[in-house]
């Protein structure tokens, strides 16, 4: 596999440390490699995943805004520097993986409701994440409805009775509801030499909050 990587070295990256670090094994990854350079080549050929070329990825349009696919590339990017490298990019796609640990998907699922990043999910929060999912969904739910999964999600969650979720409490919820990390496992990843993976990570929302 040698021309694969030798180009650019994967972003620095050695894919037997990525494939021990992640549940890929090292021919996934060269898989996951062509699918980066697809993505990352797709509006600028540099080697690295731009906020919209991930957005024309995920939802197939560069300039729509999405709150959704706004959490989704900030959780991708952990350098916080406004791209996607090839490592990253494994590592949080890992977290998909029908094999990745729940804990691993809890905490990144927690992450992505914790839109102002305080350490906690508070009511305001879960509701723009569900209005922005429904809007892009093309779903309509009445404000009466709304307020009533979010009531029933800190009801159940909210154990402190403090008004918002932190990390255990949301860990705790997951548990008893798996059914809310269901938007967290890409089928698809089990075995990328069977099936090339269509990158789309859509929650359902009723199934999310609706339990």
């Amino acid at each position: 596999m040698g021309c694969l990587w030798s180009k650019q070295h994967v972003g620095h990256e050695d894919p037997t440390v990525l494939a021990a670090q992640t549940c890929f094994n090292v021919t996934e990854i060269e898989i996951l490699y062509e699918l980066f350079r697809k993505l990352s080549s797709s509006m600028v050929d540099d080697g690295v995943i731009s906020k919209e070329e991930f957005q024309l990825g995920l939802l197939g349009n560069s300039k729509k805004q999405s709150l959704f696919a706004d959490r989704i590339f900030q959780l991708f990017d952990t350098k916080h520097d406004g791209v996607i490298e090839f490592g990253e990019f494994v590592r949080c796609l890992s977290i998909f993986h029908p094999e990745a640990p729940q804990e691993e998907k809890a905490a990144f699922s927690f992450q992505l409701y914790d839109i102002w990043e305080t350490g906690f999910i508070e009511h305001e929060e879960v509701k723009e994440m569900i209005l922005a999912l429904l809007k892009e969904s093309d779903l309509i739910l009445s404000e009466d409805i709304v307020e009533s999964i979010i009531h029933k999600t800190f009801q159940e969650a909210d154990l402190k009775g403090d008004g918002k979720i932190d990390m255990e409490e949301w860990k705790e919820l997951v548990a008893h509801n798996p059914s809310l990390l269901k938007n967290m496992t890409i089928p698809y990843l089990k075995d990328l030499t069977a099936a090339f993976p269509s990158f789309v990570l859509r929650p359902d929302i009723e199934d999310n909050f609706s339990n």
